[in-house]
């Protein structure tokens, strides 16, 4: 409970008590973190499918869908996001660009890479809600999760944190790599339970959109690493946006 608390309470909105502040919490809440974006996608996905029917089209519901999960977790991994294509664009060494990372601003990689990204996120919604919302739904809740799974892994054993305090500092390095394996296969199971639903071909292509936004998230996740020397909880933030636009436009693909 512990930990489900705790990647709740950091990972979103929904009413979740965190009880305790420590890293073996941590190591759990990140262990968690799948849950909590199974939630978010599911939120997502019902609000898509109540748009859906009363006809406000597939690009309507496409935005709002989009929109569910930056509501749902203050928009906190946006702006992770943003603040990240600011630090790796700033060219300056790491000290300088965690400083960069850390300023109430955006700059302009930051303006690009979000406009990018939620286009991104859009308009392959928009296409996945065009073959039916079951689709379009098993595709956000499969690139929710996911999201949260990058998480998983940009917490495990070996990946240091660049700053002594924040969220980075708590859950860098608390994940042991067996345990990341194992929930790994977890989700991967479900994606294609998930898409057996549809036909085995989506229970094929699901899994194989899950690993493109995991490699995704994995490539980013290294860059940082070899950049600011660690992660951050803007570096947490971009990995959680990558892997799941990386998963959406995976699924529109094939």
């Amino acid at each position: 409970m512990d930990g489900l608390r705790f990647a709740f309470g950091t990972l979103t909105v929904f009413p979740a008590r965190i009880t305790r502040w420590d890293r073996d919490a941590a190591r759990a809440g990140m262990l968690c973190a799948p849950a909590a974006g199974l939630a978010v996608g599911l939120v997502a996905a019902a609000v898509g499918g109540v748009l859906l029917p009363l006809g406000s089209g597939p690009l309507v519901a496409a935005v709002v869908t989009v929109a569910v999960p930056a509501v749902l977790t203050r928009g906190l991994h946006l702006d992770g996001l943003a603040d990240t294509a600011d630090g790796l664009g700033s060219a300056k060494p790491a000290e300088d660009a965690l400083r960069i990372m850390k300023q109430s601003d955006i700059g302009p990689f930051g303006v690009i890479a979000l406009v990018l990204a939620l286009l991104a996120q859009v308009a392959a919604v928009h296409e996945l809600y065009g073959e039916g919302w079951a689709h379009g739904a098993v595709a956000v809740v499969l690139a929710a999760t996911v999201a949260r799974l990058a998480l998983t892994h940009a917490s495990r054993q070996g990946v240091p944190a660049a700053r002594p305090e924040g969220l980075g500092a708590i859950v860098a390095a608390t994940v042991p790599v067996r345990s990341a394996t194992l929930v790994t296969a977890a989700v991967l199971l479900l994606a294609a339970g998930t898409g057996l639903l549809l036909s085995p071909y989506d229970a094929v292509h699901a899994v194989l959109a899950a690993g493109a936004g995991l490699a995704a998230a994995a490539l980013l996740l290294r860059r940082c690493v070899r950049r600011f020397g660690g992660v951050t909880g803007d570096v947490f933030g971009a990995v959680e946006e990558t892997a799941a636009t990386a998963t959406l436009v995976a699924l529109t693909l094939g």
